[in-house]
């Protein structure tokens, strides 16, 4: 089989509700539903999840390690973000 006749999709899980789905792992199916079954016989098979998403990884797009200062810049470059220059009046009390 090749990459094209199987396409790699990302795993979410949901281990209970009110959770944020969690990333788990990748497989290769050739599609949706076949990704779905594959990813419930891999990665549940305990009982560990709610919810399943899977993804086409050729459908998420990520940002490049190379422009990692520029994307993840410190804040402190950014005053703006962190307002510690105002004056809290003191009718206001503890924040």
């Amino acid at each position: 089989m090749t990459e094209a006749a199987t396409p790699l999709w990302e795993v979410f899980i949901r281990a209970r509700n009110g959770l944020s789905h969690k990333h788990a792992g990748s497989i290769h199916a050739a599609d949706a539903e076949l990704a779905l079954q594959a990813a419930r016989d891999v990665y549940t098979r305990r009982g560990e999840g709610q919810s399943v998403w899977v993804v086409r990884s050729s459908d998420i797009v990520a940002s490049d390690p190379v422009d990692k200062d520029m994307m993840f810049e410190p804040a402190e470059s950014k005053i703006y973000r962190h307002p510690t220059f105002y004056e809290i009046p003191e009718d206001v009390g503890n924040m």
